[in-house]
């Protein structure tokens, strides 16, 4: 039995969610989210409350039961308070400055970094060794998060790269004379 799975999501006050068969639509202060859960969970709403059940005792309606009411949670919050994920970048001469519509990363390559910052994404850079992504819709944030890690992942000798703010690197010694 899914331990999450079974607790309802409650709707928070100036949110409003209808649900219409397999597919949920939230719209808050922050704006509109939808989610289309899979065949092998029902859905259904009651008294500001959304509630999932797997449809049948198969594995992956199971599977499917939690996580579609994670999705859910996750509207509730992203259109209500929004999501925010912090990179810190470490290494001599590495920073990131924005450029436009662009985030321009110098990452000790031959060449500056340009990533597009995509619809619905806000990227703030208050230092230049540290990026704030935020926005409504988590998995699209955490997603952008993981693309800017990718192009310089931290390295386990001087911890050099780009790292989430909350990441802890596991350091290895050197060689030794």
């Amino acid at each position: 039995m899914s331990r999450i799975g079974k607790k309802p999501v409650a709707v928070p006050k100036g949110v409003t969610a209808t649900v219409d068969g397999q597919r949920v639509e939230v719209k808050g202060p922050k704006g509109t989210l939808a989610f289309t859960a899979s065949d092998n969970v029902a859905i259904a709403m009651d008294d500001g409350m959304i509630s999932v059940k797997p449809v049948d005792d198969t594995p992956p309606a199971r599977a499917a039961w939690g996580m579609a009411r994670t999705r859910i949670a996750n509207l509730m919050k992203g259109v209500n308070q929004g999501f925010e994920r912090r990179l810190e970048i470490t290494g001599v001469g590495y920073r990131a400055a924005l450029q436009g519509k662009n985030l321009q990363l110098a990452l000790g390559f031959s060449h500056d970094v340009l990533h597009p910052i995509p619809e619905g994404v806000k990227i703030e850079v208050p230092k230049p060794t540290e990026i704030v992504i935020s926005g409504i819709d988590a998995q699209q944030i955490g997603q952008v998060a993981a693309d800017i890690r990718a192009y310089r992942p931290p390295e386990p000798y001087k911890g050099k790269g780009v790292r989430y703010a909350d990441e802890k690197i596991i350091r290895k010694e050197g060689k030794k004379k």
